[in-house]
């Protein structure tokens, strides 16, 4: 049961992050946006003035009866509140507290505010995202969903249902602190370890991949789709299907780590073929194959898709 805490009047920042916004039986919009909805489906609201005695009191009585209390205000802003965890913890000690900001409770960006597209930037992800540099379009891009904020919330899921299998054992309180940052640079998986492992800054390489190939986007009579080929075996039967058998054989070829020293030469190559013919042509054979494709959907064609 999640009670969402907002703002008399006016709540929720969210709310006005529109259009588009939800349209009520009459045919005439709402307060609630799109964006809104999405991030706050299932929940109940309920609005205090935080900055009030009485709202601060109505706050400490609800915390007093919680599993869990989730804040995303700057590290520290609501001490002068009394609903920082030190004062809940006193009302509540099997209470799990967790805290969402930019940077984390401590260090030296630990009182800047934190938006998702501000961390993108800071935690290297739009640096290995876009068009490579020397091409049309290039500079760096963000993930076009706030991506960091959705990981930050699931590492923080993960840290309160952690907290809650502790405290069935032990009793045990906890306070959670999860910030964008320490998600960002987590998330930067292999492109970080490429980093730290073989001294080598990753770039940006649009829809190609740094350690395989081919594994990105193709254009075809049509449109485009993706290859993502993981082995040999999968790379020799796209090249049955594409008619060109011998390319599996070819010692420049053969192994993914001499298709990635010889990409330069491969893709171009592919991309020519490839687009002698239109996606759905391509994708039908090449799932006969069991060779990975996809074609790249917009978002009507996803909710369109019979799996999804």
């Amino acid at each position: 049961d999640v009670v969402k805490v907002e703002r008399p009047g006016s709540g929720d920042d969210t709310r006005a992050w529109g259009p588009p916004y939800l349209q009520g039986a009459d045919g005439q919009a709402t307060r609630e946006s799109a964006y809104f909805l999405c991030a706050n489906r299932n929940k109940r609201s309920i609005a205090i003035d935080m900055a009030s005695p009485q709202g601060q009191q109505q706050l400490q009585q609800l915390a007093a009866k919680a599993d869990i209390v989730l804040e995303t205000f700057k590290t520290g802003g609501l001490a002068q509140y009394g609903l920082d965890y030190a004062r809940l913890n006193a009302l509540n000690p099997r209470l799990i507290y967790c805290s969402i900001t930019g940077f984390g409770q401590n260090g030296p960006y630990a009182a800047r505010p934190g938006y998702d597209f501000l961390i993108q930037a800071m935690g290297g992800l739009m640096s290995i995202t876009g068009v490579p540099d020397g091409e049309d379009g290039a500079g760096p891009q963000k993930v076009g969903v706030a991506l960091t904020d959705i990981l930050t919330g699931l590492y923080a899921t993960i840290g309160i249902l952690a907290a809650l299998q502790e405290r069935r054992h032990s009793g045990l309180d906890q306070h959670i602190d999860t910030a964008l940052l320490d998600v960002q640079v987590a998330a930067l998986a292999n492109q970080a370890s490429n980093y730290l492992v073989g001294g080598v800054v990753p770039r940006r390489m649009g829809n190609a991949h740094p350690s395989i190939v081919p594994y990105q986007s193709f254009p075809t009579a049509d449109s485009d789709m993706i290859l993502a080929i993981g082995n040999d075996g999968q790379f020799a039967r796209f090249c049955q299907v594409l008619g060109e058998p011998d390319l599996a054989s070819d010692p420049r070829y053969a192994s993914n780590s001499a298709r990635v020293a010889h990409r330069a030469e491969l893709v171009p190559y592919l991309q020519q073929r490839l687009q002698t013919r239109p996606s759905s042509e391509w994708l039908i054979a090449l799932e006969q194959a069991t060779v990975p494709c996809a074609p790249v959907n917009r978002i009507d064609q996803v909710f369109d898709d019979p799996q999804v």
